[in-house]
């Protein structure tokens, strides 16, 4: 593993939908996820981070310090299991570790972190395996990202489907369709922003300027490999990047966002398209800071 990134980033990402649902509210009937007040559409970011570990998951098809630690279909308890048998941490060697001055409950947080590329990247909370009064810890993750918001409000439509599949043999005595429906944003542009801490990387988990690179790849990408007809056309269109000079920054992450401006140029009509917005980034950056536009 290479050396923790040195530099604090802040970042803006701008993805959009077209004719799909990006984040559907299980407690509303699966409708897009909104804001009651404004009609901002939301997603939520459990939902990008998903995102993104599909994607990493996907190119490097779990290589070693690669591993995907929240996963479907894979219990949480496994990966913490193996990384008790292998540092070889038990109830039987703690005390004579702890005598020896190491530190058997970094041991385990340090197998996990260098091991699983979420983990490093976003943290995780690892205290639901308990073997021999021991667990896995908390790790706070260097990257973290927040809710998306639609730069305008979206109006879901709920759009009715047919199809001529019966599921069972009584329903097909009695009808020759059966009816269902589905909820659609026609169009929305969503903004999201994000952090990349490189104190908490060096202290905590090792985030490295490969796994860096990584993120912005799959950041970028993170709908080219999870297209549905339920999400319709989805892509990122912007990924701004803020890079200081320091490891602790140059600049407060808010006046960096600021400097990143979406507007619809004609407000007459709905937007049903990117081109129907203009972005523009200032062009002036306080000391110490770079602006990099990735896409």
């Amino acid at each position: 593993m290479s050396e923790a990134i040195k530099n604090r980033y802040d970042f803006v990402v701008l993805f959009d939908v077209e004719n799909g649902n990006p984040n559907g509210d299980p407690d509303a009937d699966n409708m897009p996820r909104m804001d009651l007040e404004t009609g901002q559409g939301i997603v939520t970011d459990v939902c990008l981070k998903r995102k993104i570990r599909n994607y990493v998951e996907t190119v490097k098809e779990d290589a070693e310090n690669y591993g995907i630690y929240i996963k479907e279909n894979v219990p949480l308890n496994r990966s913490d299991a193996r990384a008790y048998e292998e540092t070889g941490v038990s109830s039987r060697n703690i005390k004579e570790k702890r005598k020896n001055n190491e530190n058997p409950d970094l041991e385990v947080r340090d197998f996990m972190c260098r091991n699983f590329y979420d983990i490093r990247t976003f943290g995780a909370v690892m205290t639901t395996f308990v073997k021999d009064n021991l667990n896995c810890g908390q790790v706070r993750g260097p990257v973290q990202l927040g809710f998306a918001k639609s730069i305008d409000p979206i109006v879901p439509q709920e759009v009715t489907i047919t199809r001529v599949a019966i599921t069972t043999e009584a329903d097909a005595e009695r009808k020759g369709t059966e009816m269902g429906r589905k909820y659609i944003v026609p169009y929305g542009l969503y903004r999201t922003e994000g952090y990349v801490s490189a104190n908490l990387a060096r202290k905590v988990t090792g985030f490295s300027e490969e796994d860096l690179q990584l993120l912005w790849e799959a950041i970028i990408n993170m709908f080219e490999h999870d297209h549905s007809a339920a999400r319709g056309n989805m892509a990122v269109r912007e990924l701004i990047v803020f890079k200081h000079d320091s490891e602790l920054g140059n600049a407060p992450s808010f006046k960096l966002f600021e400097k990143v401006k979406v507007q619809r140029k004609d407000r007459s009509k709905p937007a049903r398209a990117y081109a129907d917005y203009d972005v523009q980034v200032e062009a002036e950056m306080p000391e110490g800071v770079t602006c990099i536009r990735m896409i």
